[in-house]
């Protein structure tokens, strides 16, 4: 990584910041000045880096002093940075933003953080929320002895990383407190003096906490009480407060509480439906992430409904017993009027500005973007407030927004069109709670559509260990086992086979999905989308289990069927053909594969956008099968193409960007691109062993790889230590006859031969050529190549020995 710059003269070229100074701000003047004190102080030397950590309660106003000093500071830096590492998508987000700004394209953290450890200009890094007690945030600190970081924490171990003083937030004094209180709620400067008794009222009752004092002042501000009245408001909301939440007295966050509570008494006395629908919207909230929630889900769900109320399950992914009902209808909040024939968002917007103006949530509106965060505190607020039936009955309705908003014929690209909102910390949220916790908030025939609805969710975002789990939780809560399978829980096991094969439990998910289809086939048509759905299933997981044969035949039943009685753009008709083509190039019929695709590849070109899923996936299918026909210059160039929008759109360890990058390393390798190659395999692997078990055929296979790569870099001996792994887990977990565990038996022999271990060679080579002699006919390239490679062994042998 080169030095950035060579001298240390520059100064305000870089400023990351992401708001202005809030015009609220007040007081700390103490506590900036010290903080620019130690940050411009060279006692430290250059032994260790500047670094202060700021703890306090949310809401203190750790960020506000962050942006007051970075403010002051400016001109001292070379360079000022802000991230968010509220959670490591909008960490790493940030860092990448940084080195994007400094003019390089690093793809991850890491990269980022020795861009800044590298520079010798002075530069000031602000990590802001850094509230994880679960999290090291020293792998958010930039190495070395360069540039000073500041971090904001509610966690006071957080503190350990300071090399400078610690910073403990608490309250603003009385004075200050009484002039924000002031502020926040548009009273006239030269009324404050008559003010004064009653605005310290106020503050001595929120214990000078100052999201408490800006709430307060906006609840005032809007005219719901006057100034003089706010005490006798909120003493009247303190007691109902400590009698409905006992729990919360002896909590240093219950002024906040307080003091969220007292526009409760507004939405309640709020004229029309606006007060209700506003509450509504606010238990919703609760239930998910207080990080940005889009709105259009509120249409998407009313959208949902109506498919529903038509009685359209023709797209359904779910048999009748766990469908979505005309109950989960009736769970959605009043402003979605699922009997409208229109969508009309009147009053979900309504609502909005209520909570708005009240400082209950904020509304963002850019980039084609409309939705609502909270703070968290506020958040654990809303969410505090409900009684445990209150709460369920949130939970519910938050759930069949979620189910109903994928409910529709298109709900694959609902799924797709939302990860970039990141939705999964939504559903994450809402599946907090323990299956067993979830179960008892109605009948399970109601809650277990919703669970599945959010396992489908799972499932095409790639979180398999999330979705595993939650399977998991369903096992236990129904008592049911998935290796003694029953028709009354298909839906689950459908989902469930599915998982196993993404999971790379390639036997399991194949018998799994034997039983989806055979059970289905007694009660469904052989045209039913559903029996379809499990045929291309089990299809599939037969192709990752190496049974071609099995694979190509049902899914040229269901490619037959699909183009008789779908259209020819349809997602289902074309992902069918796709997966068809997958099987042929998989048993050597890669003329009829590439024709297959690039048939797809068309009319997916004309219909989908250049960053869209599913033609992604084609492409990198063709490319594959471009490969394996000799046209590698083809392949690489379709194989760049995916692999620059994959890593521009999916995370570093999401499986498809992982996919690409291999088949692009072994691409490389065929046009003898070795050493760019080994640098894309060596981070799949990394991330792999991070992400994936010891045993898992993705990890496995981009190892053994990597481990071919080595060999034609004659980096023998790092190929021997990968191969001799992944032949000891293969020989665990595979079949004698598996291809995938004779093909590493046979590389690591070459490695052994290379590395004049002539013996050990022969003798697993020896065993490689008779299994293949058994299960393969004397014209298939591996046994060829094999019983070659093993007359070349035994006649250099013999050269050898006489």
């Amino acid at each position: 990584m080169p030095l950035l710059n060579k001298a240390c003269t520059a100064r305000n070229v870089h400023w990351m910041v992401p708001r202005s100074v809030n015009s609220l701000f007040i007081g700390r003047s103490e506590l900036v000045q010290r903080i620019q004190n130690a940050l411009r102080n060279n006692d430290l030397g250059k032994s260790s880096q500047k670094r202060l950590v700021i703890t306090g309660i949310g809401g203190i106003g750790k960020s506000e002093v962050c942006l007051q000093v970075a403010d002051l500071m400016r001109e001292d830096f070379w360079g000022v940075f802000w991230v968010d590492v509220g959670n490591p998508s909008t960490a790493k987000n940030g860092f990448l933003a940084v080195a994007k700004a400094l003019g390089f394209s690093a793809k991850g953290v890491e990269e980022s953080l020795q861009l800044l450890s590298n520079t010798k200009d002075r530069w000031l890094l602000v990590l802001d929320n850094a509230d994880d007690p679960e999290f090291d945030y020293a792998a958010y600190i930039p190495s070395g002895n360069q540039g000073a970081v500041i971090i904001t924490s509610r966690v006071r171990e957080c503190s350990q990383h300071s090399t400078l003083p610690t910073e403990a937030l608490e309250g603003l004094d009385e004075e200050h407190s009484t002039q924000l209180l002031l502020k926040a709620a548009h009273i006239p400067k030269e009324s404050w003096q008559s003010c004064k008794e009653q605005a310290r009222a106020i503050v001595g009752l929120l214990g000078s906490h100052t999201l408490a004092l800006i709430q307060a002042g906006a609840y005032i501000a809007e005219n719901y009480c006057q100034l003089s009245e706010y005490a006798e408001e909120y003493k009247q909301l303190r007691k109902r407060l400590l009698r409905h939440y006992p729990k919360q007295q002896q909590s240093r966050y219950q002024h906040v509480y307080a003091t969220f509570e007292a526009s409760i008494t507004v939405l309640n006395e709020a004229k029309d439906e606006v007060g209700r629908d506003a509450l509504d919207l606010l238990a919703v909230f609760s239930m998910l992430h207080s990080d940005m929630l889009p709105l259009h889900l509120f249409r998407d769900a009313w959208k949902g409904a109506r498919h529903v109320l038509e009685g359209d399950h023709d797209d359904d992914k779910m048999d009748g017993t766990y469908a979505l009902e005309q109950w989960h209808v009736s769970q959605l909040p009043e402003f979605i009027d699922s009997q409208a024939n229109e969508w009309d968002d009147y009053r979900l917007n309504k609502a909005c500005a209520l909570l708005t103006s009240l400082s209950l949530v904020t509304r963002h509106r850019s980039n084609n973007l409309d939705g609502l965060s909270m703070h968290p505190l506020a958040h654990a607020w809303a969410k505090d407030r409900l009684e445990d039936k209150q709460q369920q009955a949130a939970w519910m309705c938050a759930g069949c927004l979620l189910a109903m908003s994928w409910n529709q014929p298109e709900m694959w690209q609902m799924f797709r069109k939302h990860r970039e909102l990141d939705l999964k910390l939504h559903l994450q949220s809402l599946l907090s709670p323990s299956v067993e916790t979830m179960l008892p908030y109605d009948t399970r025939d109601m809650i277990i559509p919703i669970l599945l609805k959010s396992g489908w969710a799972l499932y095409t975002w790639r979180e398999d260990n999330s979705l595993e789990s939650l399977l998991q939780g369903i096992y236990n809560a129904l008592q049911i086992v998935p290796h003694n399978p029953s028709k009354e829980h298909i839906e689950i096991w459908n989902l469930a086979g599915l998982n196993l094969t993404d999971m790379g439990y390639i036997r399991e998910a194949v018998e799994l999905l034997k039983y989806v289809v055979q059970m289905r086939k007694t009660s469904l048509s052989k045209t039913s989308p559903l029996q379809l759905d499990s045929q291309c299933a089990l299809a599939v997981a037969y192709t990752a289990n190496r049974q071609t044969e099995e694979a190509i035949g049902l899914l040229e039943h269901v490619v037959k069927v699909r183009e008789t009685t779908l259209a020819e753009t349809h997602h289902d008709r074309l992902a069918s053909q796709h997966n068809l083509a997958l099987a042929y190039n998989d048993s050597g019929q890669t003329k009829e594969a590439i024709e297959l695709l690039e048939h797809v590849v068309k009319i997916r070109e004309t219909t989908v956008a250049e960053t869209h899923p599913e033609w992604l996936a084609s492409q990198h299918v063709l490319a594959m099968a471009y490969l394996d026909s000799s046209q590698t210059k083809e392949a690489i160039e379709l194989l760049e193409h995916v692999v620059k929008i994959r890593e521009t759109t999916l995370a570093e360890t999401h499986p498809d960007r992982l996919t690409s990058q291999h088949v692009l390393a072994i691409a490389y390798l065929e046009s003898s691109q070795t050493k760019e190659a080994i640098v894309l395999l060596e981070h799949v692997v990394k991330v792999r062993e991070t992400t994936l078990a010891e045993t898992h055929p993705d990890r496995l296979t981009s190892q053994h790889v990597l481990a071919i790569a080595y060999l034609e870099s004659s980096q023998t001996k790092e190929a021997i230590e990968l191969l001799e792994h992944v032949v000891k887990v293969r020989e665990t977990t595979l079949a004698e006859t598996h291809p995938d565990r004779l093909a590493s038996q046979y590389t690591l022999a070459l490695a052994y031969w290379d590395n004049s271990q002539t013996k050990e060679a022969v003798r697993l080579l020896e065993h490689v050529v008779k299994i293949r002699q058994i299960t393969l006919p004397a014209t298939h390239p591996d046994r060829q190549a094999s019983e070659g490679c093993l007359a070349f062994m035994q006649s250099e042998l013999e050269l050898y020995t006489s």
